[in-house]
């Protein structure tokens, strides 16, 4: 065998170690739903900056199923990347008029998750805020 086709033979296997390294690191510690009963905030911004929470006590895994629990909290259309949050607590935003659109974020932290696939916690706390831009 010679010295570069031993070269590019290490190479993957370097390549291949790290991969599957990153494969074990990302599993340890992807979002999971915590099971069983559990309390989280939600706190709406609104347009004029007025803000509301909202205690949801919920068993669900997701953060659209809780959300869901409260009666005309959330709205919106159907997306193959699932629900695209329009109306939050009576108030609509809409891109295509103002270029308004709900931000949600954890903690101050903006989720790069949406609803359907954002999974709870007990002591959790979400914001949607109304922003346009």
């Amino acid at each position: 065998m010679n010295k570069k086709t031993r070269n590019i033979i290490i190479a993957v296997a370097v390549l291949l170690v790290l991969v599957v390294g990153a494969l074990l690191i990302w599993g340890q510690n992807r979002p999971v739903a915590q099971e069983g009963d559990k309390t989280i905030v939600l706190e709406v911004v609104h347009k004029d900056g007025s803000t509301k929470d909202f205690t949801i006590h919920t068993d669900a895994e997701a953060l659209r199923a809780a959300l869901e629990q409260e009666e005309d909290l959330i709205a919106g259309s159907e997306s193959e990347w699932g629900l695209m949050v329009e109306t939050v607590d009576g108030e609509t935003a809409d891109y295509s008029v103002d270029q308004s659109w709900w931000c949600l974020t954890k903690d101050g932290v903006m989720l790069d998750t949406g609803v359907d696939s954002t999974m709870i916690a007990d002591g959790d706390h979400y914001e949607f805020t109304y922003t346009v831009g």
